[in-house]
């Protein structure tokens, strides 16, 4: 995620960076204005045709395609709300388990704890690159019970992970280290992590409908297609700058919703996952002092 200052003005309008919705449309953008340049060209200078203003029609249906869009980047952008909610979930519970299993467990019992927080820290950065299709090995800390080598031989590395931290937690019990009680508390955090990475995958593996993301890529399409059609008429060569305009606000919006519907990737607008299993890992550590 793109780290920026909303109060920086200058910044925020003349600077570009990779995912910036102009500089993907530009090559469309371009095309458009040669298109836009023929019409008047042929309207306003050579006279070979003739253009009446369809203004109002054009109205009528870039108010219906603005629904369309505010519908698409809200959906969008609460797919991007809910998976960042999720994310904060796993903050809080992460600190929570380790909180409690810090006051649980003995004093003296240091390298235990560190064991529960070294598989709790690998479960956020596990499940970071699960969501993007991957495994980083390099990223994760050698468990005793669980091994690097076994985990890169699983399909589903958080839940092998979450499922070693059930074994953990039970063994505490049977070993009377901790009551029957003290395992139910725990119980809330541990289940939360399996709730977790499957909101994250029903976000991940259901995109919106390809009907209706085809669908309103068309409609754009025709509409900026027709619209200079209908504006040469009145504005002549104005015509070029307003339909680059209008193309920018519509396709941008579209741009903007693909691009935050699947917020768990590298992009500039997606989640910070990275940063955010990072400063996990460091609370843990100063949770039990290690």
């Amino acid at each position: 995620m793109k780290a920026y200052n909303p109060k920086d003005w200058s910044k925020l309008i003349f600077q570009f960076h990779k995912s910036d919705s102009f500089r993907m449309l530009l090559p469309a953008m371009i095309a458009l204005a040669l298109y836009s340049s023929v019409l008047c060209y042929l309207h306003v200078e050579a006279k070979v045709i003739t253009l009446r203003s369809t203004t109002v029609m054009h109205s009528l249906l870039g108010f219906v395609l603005s629904l369309l869009l505010v519908f698409r980047t809200n959906t969008a952008y609460d797919r991007w709300w809910e998976g960042r909610r999720l994310w904060g979930d796993l903050m809080n519970n992460s600190r929570n388990l380790m909180l409690k299993l810090n006051a649980y467990l003995p004093v003296e019992d240091l390298e235990l704890k560190n064991e529960f927080r070294i598989l709790i820290s690998n479960y956020a950065f596990a499940l970071k690159e699960h969501l993007r299709g991957g495994f980083k090995a390099e990223q994760l800390e050698e468990h005793p019970n669980l091994k690097l080598k076994t985990l890169s031989e699983c399909n589903h590395i958080p839940n092998r992970i979450a499922q070693q931290l059930f074994f953990e937690t039970d063994a505490l019990q049977k070993q009377n280290k901790i009551s029957e009680e003290k395992l139910y508390l725990l119980n809330e955090e541990l289940r939360s992590f399996t709730n977790i990475v499957g909101a994250c995958e029903r976000i991940k593996s259901t995109p919106i409908p390809f009907s209706y993301s085809t669908f309103i890529k068309r409609v754009i399409l025709l509409y900026m297609i027709t619209l200079p059609i209908g504006l040469v008429g009145d504005f002549k060569w104005a015509t070029i700058p307003m339909v680059l305009f209008v193309f920018y606000a519509f396709a941008g919006l579209e741009l903007i919703a693909e691009e935050i519907e699947d917020p768990f990737g590298h992009e500039d607008n997606d989640l910070p996952t990275d940063e955010i299993a990072i400063r996990i890992k460091k609370n843990l550590k100063e949770i039990i002092g290690f």
